[in-house]
């Protein structure tokens, strides 16, 4: 019985599409939501670029870099788990791919897309079911009107449930969903492409050696730490928020108490005055009201 690793993974998610370009190429043909006219043809890679380190998440992110025949960059990256700094992440890295394109003096007209693909082991949008985000330059009051320079589209594999139509995103998303759970693959997907039969073959543990196998096992427990550390400092701020609000809440509790019995405090006070016969006026007026 064969026996696959997870795609997910750092060692074989650059083994599949860091290093085969047809892989890649098929692959984000049927993942992006690209018109007729824009498929990729043909891809090579590119070096990767310096980028930023989010703190805690030194092994969550696999990022591969490509163009295409039109001078699009891509810039794939799978990331195991979300936080708020990484938005900023995949931006920045987009970002400084368009600039760096052009050498000083060169003319803009050069400049080609850069679009950034985020695939996530997590969830960032959850007040929305869609799984899929596109983001570009838009005009806020007519969203056809955009600007082309840089795209993101972010995938949130979590959200993603087959629906049996058998379509090409449908059935490389559910080979990187599931594909080394439990060791096994969805492989009544077969034979739906020459590029997904090699994937597969990829993705068996018998092409990889012991020490592959024990960089393997190694990343999942490096991913695992970042979970837990990154778990423990959301836990950590949470209660620091709560405790400032509950201290923060009892503050205004006692000055809206105390507000409470001053005005009780001169109700009584001008109750007094005026069943002594004081007219309510100067009542108020001795008072200070």
């Amino acid at each position: 019985m064969k026996r696959y690793l997870d795609p997910k993974n750092d060692l074989v998610f650059r083994r599949i599409f860091g290093e085969h370009p047809n892989l890649m190429r098929a692959f984000l043909n049927a993942v992006l939501p690209l018109e007729p006219d824009e498929r990729i043809v043909s891809l090579e890679y590119l070096p990767p670029e310096q980028v930023p380190v989010i703190p805690l998440l030194k092994y969550s992110i696999v990022d591969v870099k490509c163009c295409d025949e039109r001078g699009r960059e891509f810039l794939v990256e799978m990331q195991m788990q979300w936080t708020t700094a990484f938005m900023q992440r995949v931006l920045f890295n987009a970002s400084t791919a368009y600039v760096r394109q052009l050498s000083r003096g060169e003319n803009y007209h050069l400049l080609r897309p850069v679009i950034g693909v985020s695939l996530l082991n997590d969830v960032f949008d959850r007040a929305s079911d869609a799984y899929l985000h596109d983001y570009r330059l838009v005009n806020a009051a007519d969203t056809k009107q955009r600007i082309d320079g840089l795209r993101l589209v972010f995938v949130e594999l979590p959200k993603f449930h087959a629906t049996g139509t058998g379509e090409a995103r449908e059935i490389w998303l559910r080979f990187l969903r599931e594909t080394g759970i439990k060791e096994g693959a969805p492989e009544e997907l077969k034979g739906s492409s020459d590029e997904l039969d090699q994937a597969f073959v990829l993705a068996e543990e018998a092409g990889y050696s012991r020490n592959d196998l024990y960089a393997y096992d190694k990343y999942w427990d490096a991913v695992s730490t970042e979970k837990t550390l990154v778990s423990g400092k959301t836990a950590e701020a949470e209660a620091k928020g709560l405790a400032r609000g509950m201290a923060e809440g009892m503050e205004k509790g006692i000055e809206k108490g105390r507000e409470k019995g001053r005005e009780e405090g001169i109700r009584i006070a001008l109750q007094k005055l005026t069943q002594s016969g004081m007219t309510e006026a100067d009542a108020k007026k001795m008072l200070g009201l």
